[in-house]
């Protein structure tokens, strides 16, 4: 059984933990073995119980991170539930029972993440860490209670995670848009040079060419789109892209509808009812990216529970109008628009606008049908990485023929 690679956690202003923290990915019995037909062996589809060895894993976590209440409770009383995460990461909601009075201040509920597959490398991880605390301080994300080396502590939002079919709400798509805005605004303590999708999806690459799958599933999928020779498709994408403009700004790189919330508490009166989270890809990065990304994420539901654990309809990817909707609000809320812009001015930006967007979502596509096959190899996660792979890379050669 695949196991996220483990350490000694270090000390990080509270105690250290005093043993190794061997927090499992759980994994199905078919991980990258044996069976031939994945829909078979996810039949019974997604777990919703947590097991005995994650549950005390992660009431160690909670007793040495946490404060107050957290530090006398019994693992009998400590109580954990699953919820739907995304495909990187699990997520878990750490509670204390009603029965038990708090001490202080503590959180009475918790996110526990745990990294699945790590893909980024630990600098990534490292740097997310800094980013997930300057966001918290400017209030702009969850606050942050523990950092360990296979995940973190979370304040937990009451909150629900959008679904889907709510990107194409216009008051819900103006709002992404405006926290996009925003997101893109900010000045972080980083490289601010554009190296992130160039050099993410080039490794990628490379590490797909030295893939060998085993389960003859796999082996026919893999070998499938092996035919489209990505190593050339790829070189024509950087000529495509490197002939389209597009500015340099932090970028989220990941807003699908599992990161962003639906605050549950927020105040009837605020416009602000969507916080983003998950910075696990943020960097600086072109702009078209982050905005044909999230458009191509209009296409996906990762909630189904049967496999492969998604659906598509590449029909519901925004036409013409929805994008201008976001792209409106987003050049309102930044001060896009020049001032003495004409209209025919604000009109030809936002044509712009379109072009650069839905040609840098063919990066989108390629960046995670790249990840995905990668997944297929390493995840245990239960969902259908190559079936996703070959859907991304699907739309990316039928969003080819429109946009170059």
């Amino acid at each position: 059984m695949p196991i996220i690679p483990m350490l000694k956690t270090e000390a990080t202003g509270v105690d250290a933990a005093k043993e190794t923290v061997n927090l499992r990915v759980p994994s199905s019995r078919g991980g990258n073995g044996d069976a031939d037909s994945e829909a078979e062996l996810y039949r019974d589809g997604r777990a919703d119980e947590v097991d005995g060895d994650t549950k005390a894993k992660a009431y160690v976590l909670c007793r040495e991170f946490l404060s107050g209440t957290w530090k006398i409770i019994t693992e009998a009383d400590f109580q954990i539930s699953i919820i739907s995460g995304g495909l990187s990461n699990l997520l878990y909601l750490c509670k204390l029972p009603d029965h038990v009075e708090s001490l202080a201040d503590e959180p009475r509920q918790v996110l526990l993440r745990i990294y699945g597959a790590i893909l980024q490398g630990v600098e990534s991880l490292v740097l997310e860490s800094v980013m997930f605390a300057i966001l918290a301080e400017r209030a702009l994300g969850p606050q942050l209670y523990g950092i360990f080396p296979e995940g973190r502590l979370e304040h937990y939002l009451p909150s629900c995670c959008l679904k889907t079919e709510q990107l194409r709400d216009p008051e819900i798509s103006a709002e992404i848009a405006q926290k996009m805005a925003c997101f893109h605004e900010m000045v972080m303590p980083f490289n601010k040079e554009p190296k992130w999708l160039f050099g993410t999806i080039s490794r990628y690459m490379d590490q797909v060419l030295g893939l060998t799958f085993v389960r003859d599933a796999h082996v026919k999928k893999f070998n499938k789109l092996m035919k489209h020779n990505l190593e050339a498709e790829l070189k024509n994408l950087w000529t495509v892209l490197a002939a389209t403009p597009s500015p340099v700004v932090f970028c989220h790189n990941d807003v699908q509808p599992g990161n962003i919330l639906m605050l549950d508490d927020s105040d009837p009166s605020s416009k602000d009812k969507l916080m983003l989270i998950d910075f696990e890809y943020s960097s600086y990065n072109y702009r078209g990216f982050d905005f044909g990304n999230h458009f191509c994420e209009w296409v996906y539901d990762y909630t189904h529970d049967q496999w492969p654990f998604f659906s598509e309809n590449m029909d519901n990817y925004p036409n013409r109008e929805q994008q201008l909707h976001f792209i409106r609000r987003y050049l309102s809320e930044s001060n896009g628009y020049a001032e003495d812009a004409k209209p025919e001015d604000r009109a030809r930006q936002e044509e712009e606008m379109i072009f650069e967007i839905n040609r840098y979502a063919l990066a989108a596509h390629f960046l995670w049908g790249l990840w995905s096959i990668i997944q297929a190899k390493i995840s245990t996660i239960k969902f259908g990485y190559m079936d996703y792979a070959q859907s991304r890379f699907d739309a990316y050669f039928k969003q080819k023929k429109l946009f170059i």
